[in-house]
């Protein structure tokens, strides 16, 4: 009976995403080899240098992943609760048995190994938050129903955030929103969490800078344009009525128009004044909302009040909450300030790398800036600058194709499953791929800032492997099994 159940996993199993999983391994293996080797370095296997170091964390991820694909899939569903608390217990735990390293206290060493359990709290959590939602009787059909999900992934969120400060562990969690917007969750969540990033970037980086007539900054009238447009937007689709558009946009340019006009004057706050027209704006769409029944329109309402206050807090979150060194790393990226030997440093030295490999790149072992150690973390967060010295655009390109294959493989694994539990675990696998892949890739070349968020299967480290690993190695177990499972 279990040679035959060992038969069914392995014919069962999705034998196409392993090959990727292997290829990715292999390929970020060489390139930790890379970035790390020097010329009095003769083998790959060195176990004295980080290629060598990897090598073994490789060979345990497939002693792992071959653990997980033998467990009765029924214990992935059993024990997702147990699991998660057990894990909830640790993370708090991981502080007071850390040391700090460039301010995280998320290592826990043992013996000659450093684990940071950050990383295994995603899968997890993924587990937990399947089984809460997969559940014969849960139907996401309003916001009460996503107060526990948001529960499930916003505790070890902030346990991670705040008591161990590793901010990129944490952002990580943002992905289950993708998730969540799978199994119908109102778009208008989403598009407030793409609002607060815009509103907070405009406020941040024009907020300083004045305007030429009047009184007021540029940042804080762009965020009250910005504002103006989205409830204009919304009252004109839920309640379409003719000339309504016309008459909105012709009376916020006379107030405008009036405004410059009186600045002759008197002088005029051009910001503030901006501000009214969103407030009254917002009782408009209410009054549409509450008479004609629109309440969809309330939501635009809320929104709109609230962002109000968001934009006015945004300047002392950036200057009283985050860290200085954050602070600095955003005002690089926005321009606002070039420290490139310093907070600047990493992404210039990126960019160089990557820009230096040009189409075909130097050749492997052979990249300037990856020998002399220009790159700090090179072999860690930043391990794509030396693909794109070494292999050039084309390896680049090559890299995130087969990234971008491996993510879709996933979706289709996560379309054909048999139970909801699986399918939301699935979508929360690709979901997690897909956020580190942007948000690493993005930092590497400059269009984000730096968080610390490793390559997936590339990046140099034992806890990242394995926590991808169970990821994956979980889900094809599910997968595997899925001819058993009756949706």
């Amino acid at each position: 009976m279990g040679a035959s159940r060992n038969g069914s996993i392995l014919q069962n199993v999705d034998w196409p995403t392993i090959g990727m999983f292997i290829g990715l391994v292999l390929f970020g293996w060489l390139n930790i080899y890379g970035a790390s080797y020097n010329f009095d370095q003769t083998s790959i296997f060195d176990f004295t240098n980080r290629a060598g170091k990897q090598f073994v964390w490789i060979l345990g991820s497939l002693v792992l992943g071959g653990t997980l694909l033998l467990i009765d899939y029924k214990t992935y569903d059993l024990f997702a609760y147990v699991a998660y608390g057990l894990m909830l217990l640790l993370l708090i735990a991981t502080p007071f048995l850390a040391h700090d390293i460039k301010g995280s206290m998320s290592w826990i060493s043992l013996g000659p190994v450093s684990l940071q359990p950050a990383e295994f709290a995603k899968c997890i959590v993924a587990l937990a938050v399947a089984k809460y939602m997969g559940q014969y009787d849960y139907k996401l059909r309003g916001w009460r129903d996503l107060v526990i999900p948001f529960a499930l992934i916003g505790v070890p969120c902030l346990i991670i955030m705040i008591m161990q400060r590793e901010t990129g562990s944490a952002l990580v969690f943002a992905a289950f929103l993708l998730v969540f917007y799978r199994q119908g969750m109102t778009p208008h969540i989403l598009w407030s969490c793409v609002a607060a990033v815009v509103l907070f970037i405009t406020s941040i980086r024009f907020g300083a800078i004045p305007l030429p007539i009047g009184t007021g900054s540029v940042g804080m009238l762009s965020c009250m344009l910005l504002l103006i447009g989205v409830e204009i937007y919304f009252v004109c689709k839920e309640h379409p009525v003719k000339w309504q558009l016309t008459i909105l946009l012709v009376t916020v340019a006379a107030v405008f128009g009036i405004g410059a006009l009186i600045n002759v004057w008197i002088t005029v706050p051009f910001d503030w004044l901006a501000v009214g027209l969103v407030v009254a704006l917002s009782l408009y769409t209410l009054v549409v909302a509450v008479y004609y029944r629109r309440y969809g329109l309330i939501w635009a309402t809320v929104f709109g009040l609230v962002c109000i206050g968001y934009t006015q807090a945004c300047d002392l979150v950036f200057t009283r909450v985050l860290q200085p060194h954050q602070r600095t790393r955003i005002e690089v990226l926005l321009g606002m300030k070039e420290d490139l030997a310093g907070a600047g440093y990493n992404v210039n030295q990126a960019r160089i790398a990557i820009g230096s490999g040009r189409f075909l790149g130097k050749g492997y072992l052979k990249g300037t800036q990856t020998k002399l150690q220009f790159v700090p973390e090179q072999d860690t967060d930043f391990i794509f600058c030396t693909v794109g010295e070494e292999w050039g655009f084309v390896g680049s390109v090559g890299v995130l194709l087969l990234y971008l294959l491996f993510i879709l493989r996933l979706v289709t694994i996560a379309e054909r499953q048999r139970t909801t539990f699986t399918q939301i675990y699935a979508y929360s696998v690709a979901s997690i791929f897909l956020f580190h892949l942007m948000i690493n890739v993005g930092m590497v070349l400059g269009v984000l800032p730096v968080i610390g968020i490793p390559l997936p299967f590339f990046s140099y480290g034992g806890s990242s492997l394995w926590g991808f690993t169970m990821l994956l190695f979980i889900l094809l177990r599910l997968d595997a099994a899925r001819m058993e499972q009756l949706r």
